[in-house]
C-alpha cells in the first residue's frame, strides 16, 4: 500500500470512452478497493475536463464494498461548468456493479476578500524523508493504532508524504486524498481496549461509508504534512471523525471529516 510508482500509476486513468475511464488498483494485502485510491482517481477524473482549475471538496460514499482485484470502471458526469467553480458526479464500478460515487467541485485561483486560518499545532516535523519511492508515515508519540491493547485518547497525529513523488500540481492533491483515508478508524478504537485496526476484516467489520474533503492551500506531496485526527462520537456500530492537515510552515492546507462502520464481524460475513 505504501509503493509510490504503484499509487501514481493507479491516477494514470485509461481513456474508455466519451467521460469515462478505467482505473488501476494498489493492492492493499486484504482483497478490498482501498477508498484512498478512489478518493485520489475521482480527483483526477473530474480534472480532466477541468485544466485550468483545482479541486475544491471531494464528497464520496462508498455503496459497497469493491475488490482489488478488479480494475475500476469510471464515468464522469458534469453538473456544472463555470468560469470559476465546476462540479462533477464521478461513479466507480466493477462488472457493471456500482460501488462508490463521488461529487467534485472545483475552483478556479481567485484574489482574497478576507483571510484567516487556524493556528498551527506547533509540533515539529521529522528530518527530510530520502525518496525512498515509498508513502512515508510517521506517528506522533509512536501510537500504534493495530494493537488492541495500546489504550488511549481518540485523537492521533501522523505525519505524512511521499518523497521523490512528480514535481506536479496535479498529483498533490490526489496523492494527499490518498493518505487522508488510513487513520480514521483506527483512531477511533484507540480509547477501547481489546478492539484495534489489526482486527479489522479479521474478527471486526470496519469500512468508511462516507468521507469529505476539502482543500484550501496549496502544498507539495513530497513534503512532511501532519493529519491531526480527532473522533469525537462512535456508536451503534458507526464512527464520526475529523481531522485538520498542516504544511511544516503551519498553514492549514485541507481539512477532512469521515462516517465509518465499526462492528463485530459474525462468522462468514462481508465487510458490509
Amino acid at each position: 500500500m505504501r509503493d509510490l510508482e504503484s499509487i501514481l500509476q493507479s491516477f494514470q486513468l485509461e481513456p474508455a470512452g466519451e467521460n469515462r475511464f478505467r482505473g488501476s488498483n494498489v493492492a492493499v494485502g486484504h482483497g478490498v478497493l482501498f477508498g484512498g485510491q478512489v478518493l485520489g482517481q475521482a480527483i483526477v477524473a473530474a480534472l480532466a475536463s477541468q485544466p485550468d482549475k483545482t479541486a475544491k471538496t471531494v464528497h464520496t460514499v462508498f455503496a459497497r464494498g469493491g475488490s482489488s482485484e478488479a480494475p475500476v470502471d469510471i464515468e464522469v458526469e458534469a453538473m456544472s461548468a463555470g468560469r470559476s467553480v465546476a462540479s462533477s458526479v464521478v461513479s466507480f464500478s466493477q462488472a457493471g456493479r456500482l460501488c462508490t460515487r463521488s461529487v467534485v467541485l472545483m475552483t478556479a485561483a481567485e484574489p482574497d476578500l478576507i483571510r484567516h486560518s487556524d493556528p498551527p499545532p506547533g509540533i515539529t516535523p521529522p528530518p527530510p524523508a530520502p525518496a525512498s519511492g515509498e508513502w512515508e508515515v510517521s506517528v506522533v508519540d509512536g501510537v500504534d493504532i493495530n494493537d488492541p491493547d495500546a489504550v488511549g485518547p481518540a485523537r492521533l497525529d501522523v505525519w505524512t508524504c511521499f518523497p521523490g513523488a512528480p514535481a506536479d500540481a496535479g498529483m498533490d492533491q490526489p496523492l494527499l486524498a490518498y493518505a487522508t483515508d488510513g487513520f480514521l478508524i483506527g483512531t477511533a478504537m484507540r480509547p477501547h481496549a481489546g478492539v484495534g485496526q489489526a482486527l479489522a476484516h479479521r474478527t471486526l467489520s470496519t469500512a468508511v461509508l462516507s468521507h469529505t474533503l476539502t482543500f484550501h492551500e496549496s502544498f507539495s506531496a513530497a513534503d512532511w504534512m501532519l493529519l491531526r485526527h480527532e473522533v469525537p462520537h462512535t456508536g451503534g456500530g458507526r464512527g464520526y471523525g475529523r481531522a485538520h492537515v498542516f504544511r511544516t510552515d503551519g498553514a492549514l492546507v485541507a481539512s477532512f471529516v469521515q462516517d465509518s462502520m465499526i462492528r463485530a464481524r459474525p462468522d462468514g460475513a462481508g465487510p458490509l
